[in-house]
């Protein structure tokens, strides 16, 4: 059994708060990471589990064990019923544990019924720091999610298919996508191939037929439902002119490959999206480590209007690094020169070019980092940057 990083966080917030959320995509692991903690368990999408948690209410609501509800948005009515109970003893912490895999539906219920009763934590699929350091090759072809061939090679990419084909179907639709099954399968698809790409609505939205607004609707439900990330664009102030548009990425990198048809590593770097890949790869995994120790870096990039860009920049209390990201296992002096030039321009106090080198070099503030060796650097900074 797989150590989650979250599972510090998700104690420590237990102790603290009545009811946690615990959020996150599809088939991430949630279920089997809730049931390690113990506590009664009931899933919300069964009808079963409902009256079961009707008739033990009375015992839940006075009990001293912890209370799992799974996929809790599926069960709007239980939110009155948990604002009630936690009301009647706000000094009791730890009793409830809701998991939800689309964050529209749950919030708009704990806006209602729990604003201020609940702490929020997102469960990625699988990261790095919860692997060996020699899964990375299968981790970025493969994807995080723990039956997609991560762990056992041989799923991907039939496993992702079969997920995507059940997201669009099935999934989406329940929790309230207007769109029909063709129409979100080929949004899909055409946002793999936009990947890392300044986001345009109303070019995709051309190409489906629909305007911008209902593309950039769409894009608000597969972002809550955790399939998608959009990174914002810095908005300091500098006297040139800066791109303005968010950048889209695939969240999990084996859904990407499996949308785009690659099956073997091979196959994807021989692909035209390799690079775009591997730099939303690295994000996800960067910003991942983060949340999973409570550090909200709020992530962005920066583009100028003559095409010179910083993939990554994170601002941790008062420190902000500035991260470029190559596939490559080696980088250029002036590759150096270029991030050093743009990192003074936002004032940046860490700089870092990432890639799959296997020999870092990097002095306190500034050099050349593999994946691993970034985020070691990127937690012991933030422990840093919190103490100051």
């Amino acid at each position: 059994m797989k150590r989650r990083l979250v599972r510090s966080l998700v104690r420590s917030r237990l102790a603290v708060s009545p009811a946690v959320a615990l959020l996150g995509p599809r088939q991430c692991g949630k279920t089997t990471f809730a049931r390690q903690l113990g506590g009664r368990y009931y899933d919300a999408e069964q009808p079963a589990d409902r009256v079961r948690l009707d008739l033990d209410w009375e015992t839940v609501r006075r009990g001293r064990r912890l209370v799992v509800v799974d996929e809790a948005h599926a069960w709007p009515e239980l939110f009155p019923r948990l604002r009630s109970a936690i009301d009647a003893d706000r000094r009791r912490n730890g009793r409830f544990l809701l998991l939800g895999s689309v964050s529209p539906a749950l919030m708009r219920e704990v806006a209602e019924s729990l604003a201020g009763r609940l702490a929020r934590i997102e469960l990625t699929p699988f990261l790095l720091g919860e692997l060996s350091k020699r899964a990375l090759t299968q981790l970025w072809l493969a994807g995080g999610f723990p039956d997609g061939g991560v762990l056992r090679a041989a799923r991907f990419p039939s496993w992702q298919e079969d997920y995507l084909a059940l997201m669009a179907q099935r999934d989406l639709p329940a929790w309230g996508l207007p769109a029909r099954p063709q129409v979100t399968t080929r949004l899909l698809h055409m946002l793999a191939a936009a990947h890392g790409q300044i986001w345009n609505a109303s070019a995709l939205g051309q190409s489906l037929g629909l305007s911008y607004h209902t593309v950039n609707s769409y894009l608000d439900f597969l972002e809550g439902s955790y399939l998608i990330r959009r990174l914002s664009p810095w908005s300091g102030n500098l006297r040139k002119r800066l791109t303005k548009s968010p950048r889209v990425y695939f969240r999990d990198s084996g859904l990407l490959h499996a949308l785009l048809r690659v099956a073997s590593r091979t196959e994807l770097l021989r692909h035209p999206v390799a690079g775009a890949s591997w730099e939303g790869f690295v994000i996800e995994q960067v910003l991942g480590a983060l949340g999973a120790h409570g550090i909200d870096p709020d992530p962005t990039f920066l583009r100028t209007s003559d095409g010179r860009e910083i993939d990554l920049l994170l601002r941790m209390n008062a420190t902000t690094v500035a991260i470029e990201i190559k596939l490559a296992a080696s980088v250029a002096p002036q590759d150096l020169a270029r991030l050093e030039q743009l990192a003074d321009l936002v004032g940046a106090e860490h700089r870092y070019l990432v890639c799959q080198t296997p020999a870092p070099t990097a002095g306190a503030r500034r050099g050349v980092l593999s994946l691993d060796t970034l985020l070691e650097r990127l937690l012991r900074l933030a422990r840093v940057s919190a103490r100051t």
